[in-house]
C-alpha cells in the first residue's frame, strides 16, 4: 500500500458527497450501524502467536483498561506500567494478541510517518523532528527486543523504497540530498547499486535508509507481551468488549457479561476502533493482501540475487513491498487495496489479489517462475484521508487515549506512540506537543454511502496510474 499517494481523495469524497445530500450523511451512522467482526489471523507469522492468556472471568476496576492487544495496545500498557509500577492496568483483547494488523503486516521496520517516508511533506524542520522521534523510538524498541528470551525479532539491516520510473528516481535523488542537509542519512542508489542489493534489475534507482529493517510480526508482539507483563500489567485475551458507558470512571462492558470499571482508558483497536463508537469520521479500514512462498533452496535463493536480503516497497500509488525471513522465504504484499462497505473488517479473500501478488512476484524475480505461494493472507489496516496518524486524548472527562491511522506503518510508531500514551495519561503532555500528529484534528472522511463511493473512485483512479 503506497505509504504517500493513497487515499489523498478529497476531491473523490467531495465528488461522491454530490449525490448526496447533508442530511442522509448526518443520519448514515442510525441507518448502517457498526458491528464488530474479527476474523482469524491466517498469515505466516501467525505460526508464532504465543500462547493465549485465560480470558477474563470476573468484573474488574482498574485504573487504566487498554482495549486492543496488538502493538499499540502493549506498547502502552507496558510504558505506561514501567512509569508507574503502582497502577492497575488490564488489556482487553477481542482474540489473541497480534491477531489484527500487528501480527499480518509486511514485515518492514521504517522509521517517520507514512506522509513523511522518503519525502518532504512538511518543513524541514518538522520532517527533522519526526524522523529523530521515530528513530529515536526504533532504537529503544530494537534494544528491547535484543534483550528478550523471544529470538528474531527485528533485524537492523536497512530498507529501501525502490523506483519504477527515472523521474520516480530524480525526486529521490532531490530528497536524498535535502535529507543529508537536515541530519537524515537516506542515500540515493542508482538502479546498477540497487539490483545488485536486491537482485532485481527492474527498477530505476532507489533510496536506503540504514535504520530501517526487517521485522517478524508475531515474534515482536510476543516481545511486546512479556515485556509489558514482566512490568506489571494484566492481558485478558478472548475477551471482546461490546460497549462502553464513558465517563469519569468507565464501564467498559464485555461480551460475556463481565464489567470493567477503569479511570482512564486507551483505544489501541486499529481499523475496529469505529465499532465502538469512536474515530468513525477519521479513519477508514482498508483490506492489505499479502503471501509467502516456502523456504528457497540455497540454489533458489542464489538464482534471486537478492543478496542483502533487505526489505523494500516501491514507488507505485497501490505500493508492493517484500521482505526476506531468516528461514529464506520470500514475502510480498501490496498491488491491491479493498474497502468492504461500512468499514467492514471480515474476511474478505481475494484470488485476484492473490494473482496479482504472483505476477508481480515472477515479474522481479523471473527465475523463480513455478514457485508458489505457500501462504496466503489479508486483513485490514487504518488510514486517514491525509496520511497523518493520530496520537492524543478525547472524551467529555479527557481521560480517552488513542494511537491510530498509522496507514500500514505502524510497527515503529506504535511503539512511540505506546510511550505518549503513557506521558500523556500522567500529564506529560507538553513532551510531545510540537509533534504535528499528536492531539490534532483529522480530516473528516463522509459517511456511508459517500465514504464507500470516494473509496472506490480513488482506488479506480489509483489503478489507472499503475498501469
Amino acid at each position: 500500500m503506497d505509504r504517500r499517494k493513497f487515499l489523498k481523495m478529497s476531491a473523490a469524497m467531495g465528488a461522491g458527497a454530490a449525490f448526496g445530500a447533508w442530511g442522509l450523511n448526518e443520519v448514515s451512522p442510525a441507518i448502517f450501524p457498526e458491528h464488530p467482526v474479527f476474523d482469524t489471523n491466517q498469515s505466516l507469522w501467525m505460526r508464532s502467536q504465543p500462547p493465549h492468556n485465560s480470558p477474563l472471568a470476573s468484573d474488574l476496576d482498574v485504573d487504566v483498561a487498554v482495549i486492543g492487544g496488538g502493538f499499540t495496545g502493549l506498547s502502552s500498557a507496558y510504558h505506561m506500567a514501567l512509569a508507574a509500577p503502582g497502577k492497575s492496568i488490564a488489556v482487553l483483547e477481542a482474540k489473541g494478541v497480534g491477531n489484527g494488523a500487528s501480527g499480518r503486516n509486511g514485515g518492514m521496520l521504517l522509521p517517520n510517518t507514512a506522509n513523511e517516508y522518503m519525502q518532504l511533506a512538511s518543513a524541514p524542520e518538522v520532517h527533522k523532528e519526526v524522523y529523530q522521534a521515530t528513530l529515536e523510538s526504533m532504537h529503544e524498541l530494537i534494544a528491547l527486543a535484543g534483550s528478550s528470551v523471544v529470538e528474531g525479532a527485528i533485524e537492523p539491516i536497512g530498507a529501501l523504497e525502490t523506483f519504477e520510473t527515472e523521474s520516480d528516481a530524480e525526486e529521490g535523488r532531490a530528497y536524498a540530498e535535502k535529507a543529508h542537509g537536515l541530519g537524515i542519512p537516506a542515500e540515493f542508489w542508482d538502479a546498477k547499486k540497487t539490483a545488485a542489493a536486491i537482485g532485481t534489475a527492474v527498477y530505476a534507482g532507489a533510496l536506503f535508509d540504514p535504520n530501517g529493517g526487517h521485522v517478524h510480526p508475531m515474534k515482536l508482539v510476543h516481545v511486546l507481551k512479556l515485556a509489558a507483563e514482566n512490568a506489571g500489567a494484566r492481558i485478558y485475551e478472548d475477551s471482546p468488549v461490546d460497549s462502553i458507558d464513558e465517563g469519569a470512571v468507565h464501564r467498559i462492558h464485555m461480551t460475556g457479561g463481565q464489567t470493567v470499571k477503569a479511570k482512564s482508558l486507551v483505544l489501541a483497536t486499529n481499523a475496529y476502533t469505529s465499532k465502538l463508537g469512536y474515530f468513525r469520521n477519521a479513519i477508514v479500514p482498508v483490506y492489505n493482501y499479502v503471501a509467502a512462498t516456502p523456504p528457497l533452496s540455497g540454489e533458489q535463493l542464489a538464482q534471486t540475487g537478492w543478496q542483502s536480503r533487505m526489505p523494500f516497497n516501491d514507488s507505485r500509488t497501490l505500493v508492493y513491498y517484500l521482505g526476506m525471513t531468516r528461514d529464506n522465504r520470500i514475502h510480498i504484499g501490496g498491488g491491491t487495496a479493498a474497502y468492504s462497505f461500512n468499514d467492514g473488517t471480515g474476511e474478505r479473500p481475494d484470488p485476484a489479489a492473490w494473482k496479482n501478488l504472483e505476477e508481480q512476484f515472477v515479474r522481479l524475480f523471473p527465475a523463480l517462475r513455478g514457485v508458489e505461494f505457500e501462504t496466503r493472507w489479508s486483513g485490514v489496516v487504518d488510514m486517514t484521508l491525509d496520511w497523518v496518524p493520530l496520537a492524543g486524548v478525547t472524551g467529555k472527562n479527557h481521560n480517552i487515549y488513542y494511537g491510530l491511522g498509522y496507514c500500514g506503518h505502524g510497527v515503529n510508531l506504535t511503539f512511540l506512540f505506546g510511550r505518549i500514551i503513557a506521558d500523556l495519561e500522567a500529564n506529560r503532555a507538553q513532551k510531545w506537543s510540537h509533534l504535528p500528529f499528536v492531539n490534532r484534528k483529522p480530516y473528516y472522511l463522509p459517511n456511508e454511502p459517500f465514504r464507500w463511493l470516494g473509496v472506490q473512485l480513488e482506488m479506480a483512479y489509483d489503478r489507472l496510474r499503475d498501469r
